[in-house]
């Protein structure tokens, strides 16, 4: 599980990078309707880099059955914030095509957190 601590540690690192560019790089450069979309995309990017340290710090004791949750947390985070990014930067709008996607990642993560923490624990 030291694979998730790290990139626990990576997209929490990308996600307060690009909260910053957002915050000052995009100001003068995008509309307010893209900045907003970069801020959504944001912050889906650290409550998820949150959730994936929590469920690995979780996983410290070799219970495995949070593999799964921080697998979907790390491909929505990469589907929805990162296509959001992109789309703010280069405004090609058929990337939004992918953020669902990403966000049913995202819920399918939390779905099998809930499912998961009625399962006992396995070692």
């Amino acid at each position: 599980m030291r694979r998730y601590l790290l990139i626990a540690g990576l997209v929490g690192a990308t996600g307060v990078a690009a909260g910053a560019f957002g915050a000052h790089a995009l100001q003068a450069s995008v509309s307010p309707e893209r900045i907003a979309i970069w801020d959504t995309a944001a912050q889906y990017h650290l409550i998820h880099a949150a959730a994936i340290l929590a469920l690995a710090l979780g996983s410290q004791t070799g219970d495995s059955r949070w593999r799964l949750p921080m697998m979907g947390f790390t491909l929505g985070v990469l589907l929805f914030s990162f296509s959001l990014y992109a789309l703010v930067l280069t405004d090609i709008t058929r990337l939004a095509m992918i953020t669902p996607v990403g966000g049913l990642r995202l819920m399918l993560g939390w779905l099998m957190v809930a499912i998961k923490a009625l399962k006992p624990a396995k070692d």
